[in-house]
């Protein structure tokens, strides 16, 4: 049987990055095995459904470079892909469980749930669910007659179906990444399968859906594996051989515990994939970071395109343990990625960011010696903008860290520089001869390098670092590089 895995997320919300690494395994997964990606939304739960979620979801996927083979907007012959449009075929099972005494109706009202909790709580239980001993005091077709539960069905009552979770057994199953794991069911509440709606919770859906799409490899986080002896007890009572299971690892805060969105924002981590595509992040860099999130080739290798990662992947290096989400390695990717990236490439982008700010890059030749000045510099493509701002206007005001390194004495080393420039002509107005300049300039007046250089840059860029400075010089011109010179010994004197 060939291989297929799905993705299956919930439209509450924007794609998170913990979802992305897990699309990008099950991805990983099937296509190292020449085997189909699926996407399935399951929208089951309509009131946290958010409107626009399913189109993120979908554009975050297709901007990482997975491509979807199934899914709503690529329909297959196991559709359709959205669980609300499948609620007649879980019906359909529930019922099936019913008759077959693997489940039953339960009448009970929230009202009446809550006191047996408050009951039970009082009586030393600090933790009651319903399950197969409190359910023989619930009002459920269990402890009413065949004729009470056919007249509340006749007349409209509301009820859920409950899965009848056996009192004391084992439920075992082989997890690719945790070896053999085991539940006891006496732990377990008797889970409700479908709502008072007409809707099926998570669990009968996914098992169903996983079934009847002939998913053969369910890869999900580890946030999943609490349920998954509720899914194998679902398999077992419909006769269906369950898929095989792989819980990832969670992602980790870097000050420790889950990487929530609480923790996210407080330690400056962008928590959904919306905020690496509009970041102007390096899509191969968060897929190259996240695919060692948790996973690795088994050598020292870092760097890996996508087709490589679809080569080399396998779970059984998937670690067991949660992975750190180490945002500095992250970046480390991101600059890689950038700095080897073409400068024809860089062009469009960074020329719409620069239109994007009011500047006008119109000419692609200048553009492309500003991005080669700026390209080993920047560690993500929007840098190109603030850091290559000077090249297109004139400062405004300077940086006031740099101007700690403006003192008395600049405006006369500024004035002696200026003076060495002017009897150079427009035509010889070079990097190398520029630099020829300053070095008489540092000559004459008996001082180090960086006490002409830094006043110069301040004075041309109004910043303190930046590109290499007789290159950046030679692409002002001789003009623009004397008047910025002019201006800022007036300003700054």
């Amino acid at each position: 049987m060939s291989v297929r895995v799905r993705f299956a997320p919930s439209p509450t919300g924007f794609l998170h990055i913990g979802g992305l690494r897990t699309a990008l395994y099950n991805y990983l997964f099937a296509r190292h095995h020449q085997g189909t990606f699926v996407l399935r939304i399951e929208d089951t739960d309509q009131s946290r459904y958010v409107e626009d979620a399913e189109q993120d979801i979908i554009e975050s996927l297709e901007w990482a470079g997975i491509q979807i083979d199934e899914g709503p907007h690529k329909p297959g012959t196991f559709g359709p892909y959205r669980q609300s449009e499948r609620k007649e075929r879980y019906l359909h099972y529930a019922q099936q469980l019913i008759e077959q005494g693997d489940a039953y109706y339960a009448f009970d009202t929230t009202d009446e749930i809550e006191e047996m909790r408050e009951r039970l709580k009082k009586s030393g239980n600090p933790s009651p669910k319903y399950d197969s001993i409190t359910r023989q005091s619930m009002k459920n077709s269990l402890t009413l007659s065949q004729d009470q539960v056919q007249e509340k069905l006749e007349n409209g009552d509301e009820y859920v179906i409950r899965l009848k979770v056996p009192r004391r057994e084992t439920v075992k199953f082989e997890d690719e990444i945790r070896g053999i794991v085991s539940f006891d069911t006496a732990g377990l509440d008797d889970q409700v399968l479908l709502k008072s709606d007409g809707m099926p919770t998570y669990h009968l859906a996914n098992v169903v859906d996983d079934h009847t799409m002939e998913i053969t490899h369910v890869i999900r986080g580890e946030e999943w594996l609490s349920s998954a002896p509720k899914h194998m007890l679902l398999y077992k009572a419909f006769g269906w051989e369950a898929p095989t299971m792989a819980h990832l690892p969670l992602i980790m805060s870097p000050s420790g515990g889950k990487l929530s969105k609480r923790k996210a924002e407080t330690e400056g981590i962008p928590v959904n994939t919306k905020e690496y595509r509009f970041g102007h992040y390096e899509p191969e860099a968060l897929i190259n970071f996240l695919a060692f999130l948790g996973w690795n080739p088994g050598d020292d290798s870092e760097v890996h395109d996508i087709n490589s990662l679809c080569e080399k992947f396998s779970l059984d290096r998937v670690s067991k343990g949660g992975a750190v989400f180490n945002y500095k390695k992250l970046m480390w990717y991101n600059e890689h990625y950038v700095h080897h990236r073409t400068l024809e490439d860089l062009v469009p982008q960074v020329q719409q960011l620069f239109s994007d700010s009011g500047i006008k890059a119109d000419d692609a030749s200048f553009l492309t010696s500003v991005i080669a000045l700026l390209h080993e510099r920047v560690s993500k493509v929007d840098e190109f903008v603030p850091m290559g701002r000077f090249f297109y206007e004139s400062p405004t005001e300077y940086d006031p860290n740099a101007l700690k390194k403006w003192n008395d004495q600049s405006v006369e080393l500024v004035q002696s520089f200026t003076g060495q420039l002017v009897p150079i002509v427009d035509q010889e107005f070079t990097a190398p001869v520029i630099k020829q300049a300053l070095e008489a300039t540092v000559e004459a007046e008996s001082v180090g390098f960086g006490k002409v250089m830094m006043p110069v840059r301040i004075a041309l860029s109004g910043q303190g670092f930046g590109p290499d400075l007789f290159p950046a010089m030679e692409l002002l011109g001789k003009t623009e590089c004397l008047e910025r010179l002019e201006t800022a010994v007036q300003r700054l004197s």
